[in-house]
């Protein structure tokens, strides 16, 4: 059970929806405005690479020629509906350097004109520290040393933002708006003399997020695998901005960075995306596999197991089988309730994956993706072995926070030359139904084929209920059914075929989605349904290539 009880979260909740109200109604005052104002630099003390901020860039690597482009035209035609891609500026790192800064230097003061004081959303601190982020880097870029007058706007406006950033700091409670905001004020310390203050008041914030949000291997304890890629890209990205002001590198900034790059590294895959557990989308690794490389970070050690998720490679063949319960309630918004849940690939191919996380779609499709029938992995009577809490309130203060939890026990992992058998036991369903859900998976090297096993143990009550076993498919993966309907044929995206079959009961194929890539996609699950007969239940499964 939850530590605190429904009502006094909710009575958090409001606490901290009228606070946040106050603040809004507080900030768009002149008189905060102005508390904003303070020393305006003259110069930088260095200018950071603006290849650093290579892996935040998420458009299409070309060069955006804009010299002759109109102004006012210019969101329109380039960047059409996708407002925060205009407001972060980090299109200015595609831009063209050949092109006159003239046209830059009109968008950036057309901007200062029309948001220069706080606005709602614009003001975002994870928004604004993006932006002010990229207004340094790309310096070279908008600064005109023939326009004071544009200059000294550019510094003054620029300072304002940092400053926001600096006072409520301590009030960010989403860990990306942290990681982001700590970055802009260590960064803003290095370039300004006038605020190296900023530095250190940044360096320290990086060690309390350190320290509280990693565990021992260095896996965020929300347990999202993009967060663990978010938070290394900011991480290195703070690393060189040290270096490049020939500043100390601390410690715990090296020793998380060797531990985030470990768990990266004994993630990867031949298709070089992330598994799709809690929170992560179909994100690819390619662009900052290049980008490590080129700043030379080695990638050398694995580990079996990451983020509670154990991790099986062979030759070019890799299985993730997720062996850890959720986290705790107040960093849970964006837990998948999947527990024992699986992804499979070979080659370049996922074969079984999970739906993918909808975040990015809608607030619907977000909550429909965290539910249990949107993994790979048994649900009993279509019911999701986590509650969300349903409370607009709640949601509105903290986003969609688990309301209870469960255990995963008997975890175990055996390995010799010949395989790899993984398995592990949970208590969702004990309460409601009856039965613990135990799953074993056995890896066969030789063939990399699988063998799963998935038991309903009984352990009071009297319970007849149904079950399903859903085995999402990566979209494009082409299936037939055989006749016996114990059996369907797979042929993955690389035309190499695969044969799932179920010995004990009935296979079907139904219409599902994929949430994976920012938009719902038409998709195909294999499941196995069944009815337990208020008794012991075990359903075998197996999937190999086709002969």
């Amino acid at each position: 059970m939850i530590g605190f009880s429904s009502t006094y979260i909710y009575l958090l909740a409001i606490k901290k929806i009228f606070i946040r109200s106050l603040k809004e109604f507080f900030f768009s005052s002149n008189y905060y405005n102005k508390l904003l104002d303070s020393e305006v630099p003259s110069s930088f003390l260095f200018n950071p690479n603006p290849y650093l901020l290579s892996p935040f860039v998420s458009h299409k690597d070309s060069l955006i020629k804009i010299s002759n482009e109109d102004v006012r035209n210019f969101r329109i035609n380039l960047f059409k509906n996708k407002e925060k891609s205009i407001h972060n500026f980090l299109w200015l790192n595609l831009i063209d350097r050949k092109n006159k800064n003239v046209t830059v230097q009109s968008i950036i003061k057309e901007w200062i004109a029309k948001h220069s004081k706080y606005t709602k959303d614009i003001w975002d601190e994870d928004l604004a520290s993006l932006r002010i982020i990229s207004w340094i880097s790309n310096a070279d870029l908008i600064l005109n040393t023939n326009d004071k007058d544009f200059n000294k706007s550019f510094y003054k406006n620029t300072i304002r933002q940092i400053n926001f950033i600096k006072k409520n700091i301590n009030n960010l409670n989403d860990e990306n708006k942290k990681i982001s905001s700590i970055s802009l004020l260590i960064l803003s310390g290095l370039v300004f003399k006038e605020y190296f203050t900023y530095y250190k008041i940044g360096l320290k914030e990086l060690k309390k997020l350190i320290d509280n949000y990693f565990d021992k291997n260095g896996f965020p304890i929300n347990r999202n695998f993009e967060n663990l890629l978010t938070f290394v890209q900011y991480f290195i990205l703070i690393k060189e901005w040290i270096k490049s002001a020939q500043e100390t590198v601390p410690e715990h900034l090296e020793d998380i960075i060797e531990k985030n790059l470990i768990c990266i590294n004994s993630l990867n895959s031949p298709s070089k995306k992330l598994p799709l557990f809690n929170g992560s989308t179909d994100k690819s690794l390619n662009n900052f596999f290049n980008y490590l490389d080129k700043l030379n970070y080695s990638l050398k050690k694995n580990l079996k197991s990451v983020g509670q998720v154990q991790i099986v490679k062979n030759n070019k063949t890799i299985l993730y089988f997720d062996s850890g319960g959720p986290p705790n309630y107040k960093v849970s918004k964006d837990y998948q309730s999947g527990p024992l849940s699986f992804e499979y690939s070979s080659d370049k191919d996922k074969i079984i994956t999970n739906c993918g996380y909808g975040r990015k779609i809608s607030k619907k499709i977000q909550i429909l993706s965290k539910f249990t029938s949107g993994q790979s992995t048994l649900c009993i009577d279509d019911t999701s072995v986590v509650k969300f809490k349903k409370s607009n309130i709640i949601n509105k203060a903290y986003g969609s926070t688990i309301s209870n939890t469960f255990k995963i026990f008997d975890v175990e992992r055996k390995e010799n030359k010949e395989n790899v058998e993984i398995s592990a036991t949970h208590n969702a369903y004990l309460e409601k139904f009856g039965y613990l859900h135990k799953r074993k998976i056995n890896f066969y090297k030789k063939s990399n084929s699988i063998d799963g096993s998935d038991y309903l143990i009984k352990k009071h009550g009297s319970s007849d209920v149904n079950f399903s076993i859903r085995f999402h498919l990566y979209p494009g993966i082409n299936t037939v059914k055989t006749l016996s309907g114990k059996s369907i044929l797979l042929q993955t995206n690389g035309n190499k075929s695969w044969v799932f079959s179920s010995g004990e009961l009935a296979i079907d194929l139904e219409k599902s989605l994929f949430f994976g890539r920012n938009k719902a996609l038409s998709n195909k699950c294999i499941v196995i349904y069944g009815k337990t007969m208020d008794q012991n239940v075990n359903i075998n499964w197996k999937l190999k290539k086709a002969s």
